[in-house]
């Protein structure tokens, strides 16, 4: 009998604990349709990781004109643009890492509109397309670790969340920046099953929110961000990768207290509010030591992870004099 350690599980093979402790309730669902969508699954990454994308290629959204590149990219190797459309947590459109490709047609991404709220002095709303005229937009080449143990260097097209938010006039009462994602169970078919406690919620100190590594993603590879990847406005922080990662933002609101995010509410001892990239820290079903490079083959070597995702030398100083493993 083989018996695999936590190190050896591939990120694929990792189920969300919100969804094995409902398994009877979804194998009597799928019945034999499972076998189909684990087929389905393999074929897909065969085909990613066989090379229908090349690195570097992207694909055919619509182009972003204008871009700048950004003094925080790195020069690592892009992954291709196919394992970056077609791997995705995104459970909105499905609990599989297939899922959200082959759901993203239902997501009707315009129009679009965000509400900004809570405690500030200039609460409003704004369009999608009042966001990407009125923001400046740069390619961003991000290296980013996921918390289920795979990593991905992503171009991602966006600018900094702080711009938006100085926009609206926090007030001193601003102490934490809440989100929330579409609630619309037509668009978003993963809403129909109670996996987590919809909509998704996210949070961020205001520090961290203001932080110039922090950014909306409005697009990837030089193009309109797709659905599959969190259309049309996402969050990306790079040292949080996986753990604050919310997608088709309606909602960011001002607020005083720390607010409630939907992992932790679904697995408090599992995804605490300061969850950082952190090879010291481990999950508690998996360990944040190392890290497989996505598209690199299931034995290629894993790499050791950096702490806050190699960003120590820009954020570490956010945290100092907390407890990083109790404040997790």
């Amino acid at each position: 009998m083989l018996i695999k350690r936590p190190s050896d599980i591939a990120p694929s093979e990792i189920t969300p604990k919100p969804v094995w402790l409902r398994r009877r309730e979804l194998l009597k669902a799928a019945g034999a349709g499972l076998g189909l969508v684990a087929a389905g699954a393999l074929v897909s990454r065969g085909r990613a990781e066989g090379g229908v994308a090349t690195q570097g290629q992207a694909g055919r959204g619509t182009p972003i004109p204008n871009l700048r590149p950004s003094p925080f990219s790195t020069d690592e190797p892009k992954t291709s643009y196919a394992d970056v459309t077609t791997y995705n947590n995104f459970y909105e459109l499905g609990t599989g890492k297939d899922d959200p490709a082959r759901n993203a047609g239902t997501l009707r991404p315009r129009p679009w509109t965000v509400v900004i709220d809570g405690e500030c002095d200039a609460p409003g709303r704004i369009g999608i397309d009042d966001v990407l005229s009125g923001f400046p937009q740069e390619e961003r080449v991000y290296r980013l670790r996921c918390v289920e143990a795979w990593s991905m260097v992503i171009p991602w097209v966006g600018f900094p969340l702080g711009d938006l938010l100085k926009r609206f006039k926090p007030t001193a009462a601003a102490k934490y920046v809440a989100f929330e994602t579409l609630l619309d169970p037509k668009q978003l078919p993963g809403q129909r099953r109670a996996v987590l406690d919809w909509p998704y919620r996210e949070g961020l100190r205001m520090d961290e929110a203001m932080h110039p590594l922090t950014i909306l993603a409005t697009g990837l590879y030089g193009e309109v961000l797709p659905n599959q990847n969190g259309a049309p406005l996402r969050l990306v922080v790079p040292w949080k990768y996986g753990f604050k990662s919310i997608k088709s933002i309606v909602r960011i609101s001002f607020v005083s207290t720390q607010p409630p995010t939907a992992w932790n509410l679904a697995q408090p001892d599992e995804y605490g509010f300061y969850a950082n990239v952190n090879p010291q820290v481990d999950h508690p079903r998996w360990s944040q030591k190392r890290e497989r490079v996505i598209g690199a083959g299931i034995f290629a070597p894993k790499k050791e992870t950096r702490l806050f995702n190699g960003y120590a030398d820009q954020v570490a100083g956010l945290y100092a004099g907390l407890d990083l493993r109790k404040n997790f």
